[in-house]
C-alpha cells in the first residue's frame, strides 16, 4: 500500500481504476460523471509515468483537474448523442422486446419510473406510438421499444388500459 502514496503515477492510475469500476458496477456507464474523472485519473497517471507532469501532488491534481475537464468537453456530445438514443432510434429488434414485468410505480410521459434489470438501472416510459400515455402503478407491461437505458413499454395486452 505504501507504494501507492511513495509512486504518485501508481496512485492515479488505481484511482482512475477504481473510479471506472464503481462507473460499471454501480451505474452501469448511465451516469458518465465518474468515466471522465476515471479518464482524467488514467491520463494523470500516465503522464506522470512518462515524467511529462513534475512528480509533486499539487501538479497532479492540477492535471487531473484540467486532463478530465478537457475529456469531458471532447465526449460530452458524442457520450450524450448516444445516450440520447438519435442516432439509434428506438431498437425494435432487440431481445429485451416483449419482456413483461410488474411496474413499481406510476409512469406517464412526464414523469418515468425505473427498473433494474440484468444489473442495469431502466428508465421506463410510456411508449411513444402507443394511446396510452399514463400507466398505473402494479400494472403488468410488455417492453415494446429499446433505446439506450430506456424501455418503452405498454400494458400488456390481458391488463384493461386507461388514458389520463
Amino acid at each position: 500500500m505504501n507504494m501507492l502514496f511513495d509512486n504518485q503515477a501508481a496512485l492515479w492510475i488505481t484511482l482512475g481504476f477504481v473510479l471506472l469500476v464503481i462507473e460499471i458496477v454501480a451505474f452501469g456507464f448511465t451516469s458518465g460523471l465518474l468515466l471522465f474523472g476515471s479518464l482524467g485519473a488514467l491520463l494523470t497517471g500516465a503522464l506522470l509515468w512518462f515524467s511529462l507532469v513534475p512528480d509533486q501532488f499539487i501538479a497532479a491534481v492540477a492535471c487531473f483537474a484540467v486532463s478530465t475537464g478537457l475529456i469531458t468537453l471532447l465526449l460530452w456530445k458524442p457520450l450524450k448523442r448516444l445516450q440520447s438514443g438519435a442516432e439509434l432510434g428506438n431498437d425494435r429488434s432487440s431481445d429485451l422486446i416483449g419482456h413483461e414485468f410488474v411496474l413499481d410505480s406510476d409512469i406517464s410521459q412526464q414523469t418515468p419510473g425505473t427498473l433494474k434489470y440484468s444489473g442495469i438501472k431502466w428508465r421506463v416510459e410510456p411508449a411513444r406510438d402507443h394511446p396510452v400515455t399514463y400507466i398505473a402503478k402494479g400494472t403488468r407491461v410488455t417492453v415494446s421499444a429499446v433505446s439506450v437505458g430506456v424501455f418503452f413499454v405498454q400494458p400488456a395486452s390481458d391488463t384493461p388500459t386507461r388514458q389520463a
